[in-house]
């Protein structure tokens, strides 16, 4: 059973969505990926994905794979537009794969289909034992480029580590940006690495967001809220993003629009001979100090018509339920696939499988689409595999107003 509108690897294994860049005709999307097999492996390429929208994305040939000094080619972010753009990956050697390089390639062609590699322009940092050093994210400056890098130091400490150019080319190391203690928790714990630490700006406060990792467990996206100035992040709060087993490295990029989204890696989404989904993309809004998400636009433009008595043919709907209270159920060849039980800020999503409690605020939205469930609210995101069971859905609840459309 394979999604619709989420995209998933005609084979092999993907995770980590990356260089997501909106283009003239639509958009490229670059992602991890484990070619030939179902369970990840350290030698990881850079798939590569084209569309006209976010949830048209056809894949296309491997961009850069390993090979000329590198064992693995692991996340990272693309600048700059047409042959121009430079591709900054994590290059890592085997069997010591924990501490990476940043490496840089380019275009040969105006498609970015072929990739040729360049030199590795940045290293960890001397004089930190660290037992982590991957994904860079770089963003514009005033006087140049900065970039970051996540850290994980021996003693448990989560780093963002950062890093200045005037030309892309050379970078010099300025220091650690943001740090924080996996032996803190309140008010979240944030973990002993940042994978994928991406800083921004949104509203008019600065964020960093994150995936949440500690000793080769993946966790949860979560991000702190503060002011970034000249280099330095300090950090007034700090909030979960997701719930659930599923949602997992978030990658930041400018939508066609101009407007800043996210789309995540699915965890446990699979099929007969491929393992990994993305996420659909959400649209970020800074709403009273926290970080919003809510479904991209183009996901809507994927909607039929209403379905007025909650039914539609096929495996992928929309979902919106306003005024949330009670229960609503997702139905699927007789059988329940989803059953969510609202009281208050707070619900129960149960599945055929696994039932998880999360927090809710204002109208719900739900995205089912074959094996995976996404659900949104303003108080953060949740996505789980399910199983529906029949050729068509069926949407029922006890209080409230809910919309269900069917997704194409």
């Amino acid at each position: 059973m394979r999604p619709t509108i989420h995209f998933t690897p005609a084979s092999g294994w993907i995770n980590d969505p990356h260089g997501i860049t909106a283009t003239d005709d639509g958009y490229q999307v670059f992602f991890q990926y484990v070619p030939g097999r179902t369970e990840w492996a350290p030698d990881c390429h850079w798939g590569h994905a084209t569309g006209r929208d976010l949830l048209s994305l056809r894949e296309k040939q491997v961009a850069i794979a390993p090979g000329d000094g590198d064992d693995g080619i692991w996340t990272g972010c693309i600048v700059g537009t047409g042959r121009s753009a430079r591709a900054f990956y994590t290059a890592i050697s085997t069997p010591d794969f924990g501490i990476g390089r940043v490496r840089v390639a380019h275009p040969v062609d105006d498609q970015w289909t072929v990739w040729a590699k360049d030199d590795v322009v940045v290293h960890a940092p001397e004089g930190m034992d660290l037992i982590a050093f991957r994904d860079p994210f770089i963003r514009r400056e005033a006087d140049g480029w900065r970039m970051f890098v996540g850290g994980a130091d021996r003693d448990g400490t989560a780093r963002a580590l950062t890093y200045t150019s005037r030309n892309l080319e050379e970078w010099s190391y300025d220091g650690v940006a943001l740090e924080r203690s996996t032996a803190l928790h309140d008010p979240v714990w944030m973990g002993a690495l940042w994978e994928c630490p991406q800083v921004f700006e949104l509203g008019d406060r600065s964020m960093l967001i994150s995936s949440i990792w500690d000793a080769d467990v993946l966790h949860y996206a979560a991000y702190a809220v503060g002011t970034f100035l000249e280099g330095r992040f300090e950090a007034a709060d700090w909030t979960k993003l997701t719930w659930g087993p599923s949602l997992y490295a978030p990658s930041l990029f400018t939508d066609a629009e101009g407007e800043l989204a996210l789309t995540f890696w699915l965890r446990g989404i699979r099929g007969e001979n491929w393992v990994g989904a993305h996420s659909i993309p959400y649209r970020i809004a800074e709403v009273d100090g926290r970080l919003v998400a809510t479904p991209h636009p183009d996901v809507a433009a994927h909607r039929s018509a209403p379905a007025p008595d909650g039914v539609v043919d096929g495996l992928a709907a929309d979902i919106e339920w306003s005024q949330p209270g009670g229960s609503l159920a997702i139905s699927s060849g007789g059988e329940d696939a989803v059953r969510v039980e609202v009281d208050g800020g707070e619900a129960v999503v149960a599945t055929s499988t696994d039932e998880y409690r999360i927090p809710v605020d204002g109208v719900i939205r739900m995205i089912i689409d074959g094996p995976v469930l996404e659900l949104s609210s303003s108080a953060g995101l949740f996505a789980a595999a399910v199983e529906p069971k029949g050729s068509d859905l069926s949407v029922a609840v006890s209080a409230g107003t809910v919309m269900v459309c069917a997704l194409s």
